[in-house]
């Protein structure tokens, strides 16, 4: 480990697939599926009409009267796994204001709040708008919600890298600790885009599986017949501390922080470098930070959407940092259960290699039935498997040709 060593000290999920850690991980390990027909607005006259949604959530329920209130759906499920997390981790946060910081991951922001709201303004013979309106789609209020709440006053900043914004929101945890500006970050990231105008969109780039009469094998990571994501939304929370202050508070130590990367294609605004070249590099450099060979990763958790292109170019990469299939740790995709959580997902994915260290099971990757002749890594198809890992590594990309890879590893007694 590095001179300071970073920890984990308290985990938070809200998922398709299950609400808080506990139940998102015994579903995930039980190949449970959270795809099905959108609910949130009428989808009929769209080309697409899936998505992995939220369910059972009840804001009134589950968060502060005044943040239900005001909070746009991705705020909420951040702000939920959030709190989470921060139970989880048993850390006094008002005896420590000053010296825990927060970080926001997202990639759409509130762009379902801007929809209705539009739709709404339109309509409307007053032309008025909610005051509420522009603190509910700017990216950082989410965590200033928690913020407040909880009277935290150290750093805080929010991440618009797409995809990889949850990933990245935990290296900038890691480098505002390893830089001295607090003593614990908590890592947060949210999204929720379900609107009409994100869902043609994306349908009309040809991002998303038209497999409207079967959702449920809708998502395919890495099979021959895959034809596109699936939209989801969730949560996820990491709290982040040294190892130094988790220890002097008697802190349960999940994970080590090992090693992070960040890097972008330079290629194109959507697709992939086709080699993998810029996931390749952004995976060797959390290796060189994490001080670890390829061969101690014993997992991947692939950024793996289920796009033809994506799956391709990530296998690409995967192969030529661990030196070809043969030497490759299993590189499975959750997606296929959760759907593409973006800017929560890199939060919530390393939560699953966190599981795989802690628990000794690999989540299965759901739906992947006819092999891709160039995707022919081990990808833990259909079934969940035992196996001991010390450390796992969890990708993430996004549009523009952004990069995140994200490595955790067991902590030694």
């Amino acid at each position: 480990m590095k001179d300071t060593a970073l920890v984990i000290t308290g985990m938070g999920a809200v998922t398709p697939i299950g609400i808080g850690v506990p139940a998102y991980w015994k579903n995930l390990v039980n190949g449970a599926c959270g795809v099905g027909p959108i609910t949130r607005f009428d989808a009929s006259g769209l080309p697409v009409r899936i998505a992995a949604e939220v369910r059972d959530f009840d804001p009134a329920e589950m968060l502060p009267r005044a943040v239900a209130r005001t909070t746009s759906a991705f705020m909420q499920y951040a702000f939920a796994a959030a709190e989470e997390a921060l139970r989880d981790s048993g850390l006094n946060m008002a005896a420590e204001a000053e010296r825990v910081g927060v970080v926001m991951g997202t990639a759409m922001d509130g762009v379902t709040t801007v929809a209705r709201t539009q739709d709404a303004f339109r309509a409307s013979r007053t032309g008025k708008v909610s005051p509420h309106f522009v603190p509910m789609v700017i990216g950082n209020v989410a965590a200033a919600q928690v913020a407040i709440v909880h009277g935290l006053r150290g750093p805080s900043l929010t991440l618009n890298t797409a995809c990889s914004a949850g990933g990245d929101a935990l290296m900038t945890a890691a480098m505002l600790l390893l830089s001295g500006e607090a003593d614990a970050v908590l890592a947060m990231g949210g999204e929720s885009i379900l609107c009409p105008i994100v869902v043609s969109s994306l349908a009309q780039a040809k991002a998303l599986s038209r497999r409207n009469d079967e959702p449920r094998t809708a998502c395919r990571p890495f099979d021959l017949s895959r034809d596109g994501f699936v939209i989801g939304e969730g949560g996820g929370a990491l709290l982040l501390e040294t190892e130094a202050h988790a220890l002097a508070r008697g802190a349960e130590i999940k994970a080590v922080l090992a090693g992070w990367g960040n890097t972008i294609d330079g290629h194109h605004i959507t697709a992939p470098e086709p080699r993998g070249a810029g996931a390749a590099a952004c995976m060797r450099a959390a290796l060189r930070r994490a001080g670890l060979r390829p061969a101690d990763i014993g997992y991947i958790n692939a950024h793996g959407t289920s796009t033809l292109l994506g799956d391709r170019a990530e296998t690409l990469a995967i192969k030529n940092v661990f030196g070809g299939a043969a030497a490759a740790p299993p590189a499975g995709s959750t997606k296929g259960a959760t759907g593409h959580l973006m800017g929560a997902g890199g939060l919530t994915e390393v939560i699953a290699c966190i599981q795989v260290i802690r628990e000794g099971v690999l989540p299965p990757t759901l739906n992947y039935s006819t092999p891709d002749p160039l995707c022919d890594l081990d990808y833990v198809p259909n079934t969940a498997r035992p196996a001991v890992v010390r450390a796992a590594m969890s990708n993430s990309l996004g549009f523009g040709g952004q990069n995140s890879s994200i490595i955790v590893s067991r902590y030694p007694s």
